[in-house]
């Protein structure tokens, strides 16, 4: 493939959409972008003392390498300027633009099948019910000594679905056009297989 060919993969928290994402990049040979990064970089630079849309206008690719971008805090920051509208342009051209490289890319957010890259040849959605979200960011957190109990991170899985859901701005949802994808009962290997193959039966399409 040397033309742009964009996948657009979309989902809550923990629902696998980052993991697949980069399975499917690594098995077709595809850019990769967590997008999600991009806000958690904002929001822990917001946590350093600047303003969000500062923050957001200053970003460099130095700030996507930063250590504290996987932990709960950043999580809930990127959440928090997510909302904000100007925050959401400022970073939109950078999306966009990686999107359509040359030899195509993944992409995986919360509106990149409905706001970055409506045009996107592929669009998942991938999800799975709240409990198993938290459970499994609960084992993520447990793995790396963090004491929140299960109620607690359920509790927060569903605040942020909650915020993410009702903005007002870019509101997370499936595109109209998305392929859903269930993750509740699916095995990684599984979800990852499911995920080449609808991807695999667009390509060949005219």
């Amino acid at each position: 493939m040397t033309g742009p060919f964009t996948i657009a993969i979309d989902g809550p928290a923990a629902a696998g959409k980052g993991t697949i994402s980069k399975a499917v990049a690594a098995a077709l040979g595809l850019g990769h972008l967590d997008t999600g990064l991009l806000y958690r970089a904002v929001g822990v630079k917001t946590l350093d003392g600047l303003a969000p849309v500062d923050a957001a206008q200053a970003l460099t690719s130095e700030d996507l390498q930063r250590d504290d971008l996987r932990g709960p805090e950043a999580a809930q920051a990127a959440s928090k300027v997510a909302v904000i509208a100007e925050v959401r342009a400022a970073l939109v051209d950078f999306q966009r633009a990686f999107a359509r490289r040359a030899g195509g890319a993944v992409l995986d957010g919360r509106d990149i099948g409905t706001v970055i890259c409506p045009q996107a040849e592929v669009k998942l959605f991938v999800t799975a019910s709240a409990e198993v979200r938290a459970k499994r960011r609960f084992l993520e957190l447990s793995a790396t000594g963090q004491a929140d109990t299960l109620e607690e991170v359920l509790a927060d899985v569903k605040a942020r679905d909650d915020r993410d859901m009702n903005r007002a701005e870019a509101p997370l949802k499936p595109a109209p056009d998305a392929v859903v994808i269930d993750t509740s009962d699916l095995s990684i290997e599984q979800a990852v297989a499911q995920a080449i193959a609808l991807i695999e039966t667009r390509q060949q399409q005219p």
